[in-house]
């Protein structure tokens, strides 16, 4: 299925039979469940198993383009929602599956495209540009003060002393909630709330420096860690 999207849509928040491998060929998605959320860049996929409940929200102008896959087609891919490399090829094969027509045959040109199109996503690389929400209150307090404004500088010794226990029960409820540590989310939203803000026409080091990087320099060797590119040519 092909469906472009202005920047800042979301969708309410659904669910589907099918298993989805959603692409956006342009643009940033934001994909959201109750375990978390996932940055979906145009070199990324998200999977989606069957029956999830979860959200999508824009950041930019989003060519969404999604595979729908019956469980009982593919019964040994991923039970969890991850963030996937696209290759070249894979990418060539979603685009080429939006014009398959339904039904078709096994033995068909479309057929054989389809089968391929399933190997080609049981060898997706599964990624880290989740952003899993915590259950324990008291990390909610820290989370969600983040989320409104991801430049908080506050460190863990000054949220254990307004929590009321010690930097190192953080650390183990960061690691064991969330997967991350405490930097390692912190740095997430941050990462968030940059796409946004470049998606919008901000100047890299408006961006930069608004999120508490000292630099540029520093702001952009990250983003090119997680996005294979510097943030000025991103929504290029």
């Amino acid at each position: 299925m092909a469906m472009d999207y202005p920047h800042g849509y979301m969708t309410h928040r659904h669910h589907h039979p099918h298993a989805q491998l959603i692409h956006a060929v342009r643009g940033v998605m934001l994909i959201g469940t109750d375990q978390g959320q996932w940055i979906v860049p145009p070199s990324r996929g998200v999977w989606m198993p069957p029956h999830v409940e979860h959200w999508v929200r824009m950041i930019g102008e989003v060519h969404m383009r999604t595979a729908y896959i019956r469980p009982d087609a593919a019964p040994d891919l991923f039970t969890a929602c991850k963030v996937v490399g696209i290759s070249p090829l894979l990418r060539e094969l979603l685009l080429s599956a939006i014009d398959v027509s339904l039904p078709y045959e096994p033995d068909s040109r479309a057929g054989h495209l389809m089968r391929l199109l399933l190997d080609e996503i049981k060898d997706v690389q599964s990624l880290t540009l989740q952003l899993p929400n915590p259950h324990d209150a008291r990390l909610k307090v820290i989370t969600t003060a983040l989320t409104l404004n991801p430049d908080d500088a506050t460190t863990v010794e000054i949220w254990a002393e307004r929590l009321h226990i010690t930097p190192k029960t953080i650390h183990r409820l960061f690691s064991k909630e969330t997967g991350m540590t405490f930097g390692q989310w912190r740095q997430q939203i941050r990462l968030l709330a940059a796409l946004e803000r470049l998606a919008q026409g901000e100047k890299v080091l408006t961006v930069a420096l608004g999120l508490g990087y000292s630099s540029q320099s520093a702001f952009a060797a990250m983003f090119k860690r997680q996005f294979g590119m510097p943030p000025s040519q991103f929504f290029d």
